[in-house]
């Protein structure tokens, strides 16, 4: 009887907890941000965001190859990978005229920079208000 007692209330448990996990992930408002790559490049020079969850999508416009993103607070050293925020990376490499995504990444108000060390491309304001 106490194993059916126990096997119950952990049942009821993980369903409580799934509901409120798809809760929040439907209250909490997740916006893409969409960015272009070229030879070199982004196109997006400056982004200015309010502060919130975010996924970053990725196209690669004909660079010839792989390109990728990396996120760092600004001020912190964007070459030590121990500074990258790792949410924003896209989840695999952008393919040649492709469009990949990274994770869910929240932001606080502050200044970031954005570059591609695949490209390589200049660093790039990323502003969060």
């Amino acid at each position: 009887m106490k194993q059916i007692i126990s096997i119950f209330v952990m049942v009821l448990a993980f369903t409580l907890t799934s509901n409120a996990q798809d809760k929040m992930m439907k209250d909490a408002v997740v916006k893409t941000v969409s960015l272009e790559q070229t030879k070199g490049e982004f196109t997006q020079k400056e982004i200015t965001l309010k502060e919130g969850a975010y996924i970053f999508e990725i196209s690669n416009n004909s660079v010839g190859h792989d390109v990728g993103f990396v996120l760092v607070k600004k001020g912190k050293d964007a070459s030590n990978p121990e500074n990258h925020i790792k949410s924003a990376y896209v989840t695999k490499a952008v393919g040649n005229n492709k469009k990949e995504q990274s994770n869910l990444t929240k932001l606080e108000k502050g200044s970031y920079v954005y570059f591609c060390p695949l490209n390589p491309t200049p660093e790039y304001t990323l502003t969060v208000k």
